[in-house]
Parts: structure tokens; C-alpha cells; sequence
């Protein structure tokens, strides 16, 4: 059986026949499995029954804090919320997850950009240099907080410049294979 196949299968299994407009936004939407081997869609099918713990077809706060649980890795129902809300903006489903995985093979975001973008807001007034206890606080207030020894290990390998603040430029570098 084709993508194709599986997509026609599918697509009028999960959506009713619609009249107009919403004739092209169902082309649209099946379309994403065309962006996808069957084996990937088997393997995506796969893991998002592994994360879907109540087996609603979607993937809840619940679901989340069930998983983080499994692992080993704890977090507040405000974490889970925020990551839902941040995934997208519908109801996690299996499609919506899909189409996720499909903008992020497809190029729609840039992780290098991302990246500079996100280093270079640490940079003062000095383009290319980023004041190294700024950073060290940055690193264990915000986002995945990073112990004492994490940001030991992570200052040990900045490139300093003459002046003791970390090399921006040369971090870039490191981290992406542009840094412009």
C-alpha cells in the first residue's frame, strides 16, 4: 500500500467529505502524510501512542507529567501547561504532531538562526562579547537551570577575550555552522 493510499485511507476515515473551502484545507491537511515514508508515520504513530497515557487521541498536560514522571524528570503542572501551549496552537493529535515534525524537516524554522538570535540578546553594548557572570546567572535562572558544575564545565571551554568577557563570535562557531 502507497503513502498515497494510506493518506486517501486515512483522510476519509478521519474527516467527512466537505463542500467548497474546506474541500482545500482537507487536500492541505492530508497532504502531510505524503511528507512522510510510511515506516516514519508507523514510527511517529508508535511514539505518539507511547506518550498518549489516557488514550484520548491526544496528547494532554496529563500525558506530559505522566511521561516526565516515567523518566524520572519532574515538573509543575504551569510546566506541562506551558509546553502544550507552546507546542501548537489546536489540540496535540497525532495530524498536528506530524505537521510539526514536517515545518521543522522543511526548513519553516531555522535552528541556527534561533540559536544566534538567542546568544547574541546576551551581548551588551560590546558586539561579539558577552559578560561572563551575566551569562553564569542567565544560566541557572532561566529555562533548563544548570547547576554549579554544569556551568563549570560549560565556562571551561569559552574563548575569553583580552578583557575576560566570553568570546561570542568564537562561541557561535562552536555551536552552529554560521554565525551570520
Amino acid at each position: 500500500m502507497s503513502v498515497s493510499t494510506v493518506t486517501v485511507n486515512l483522510t476519509s476515515t478521519i474527516m467527512p467529505a466537505a463542500k467548497g473551502k474546506k474541500k482545500a484545507a482537507k487536500k492541505s491537511e492530508s497532504c502531510i502524510f505524503d511528507k512522510f515514508s510510511q515506516k516514519q508515520i508507523a514510527e511517529f504513530k508508535e511514539g505518539f501512542l507511547v506518550m498518549d497515557k489516557d488514550k484520548d487521541g491526544l496528547i494532554s498536560e496529563s500525558d506530559l507529567a505522566a511521561i516526565f514522571a516515567e523518566i524520572g524528570r519532574p515538573g509543575t503542572a504551569a510546566d506541562f501547561s506551558q509546553m502544550v501551549q507552546d507546542a501548537a496552537p489546536n489540540p496535540m493529535s497525532l495530524t498536528v504532531l506530524l505537521n510539526m515534525f514536517a515545518s521543522k524537516s522543511s526548513g519553516e524554522q531555522d535552528d541556527d538562526d534561533a540559536i544566534i538570535a538567542a546568544f547574541r540578546s546576551f551581548e551588551g553594548s560590546d558586539a561579539g562579547k558577552i559578560d561572563p557572570n551575566q551569562f553564569k546567572t542567565m544560566l541557572q535562572a532561566f529555562g533548563d537551570k544548570l547547576t554549579d558544575q554544569e556551568v563549570e564545565d560549560v565556562m571551561a571551554i569559552m574563548e575569553l577575550t583580552d578583557d575576560g568577557q566570553i568570546n561570542s563570535d568564537a562561541l557561535l562557531g562552536m555551536l552552529v555552522a554560521k554565525t551570520d
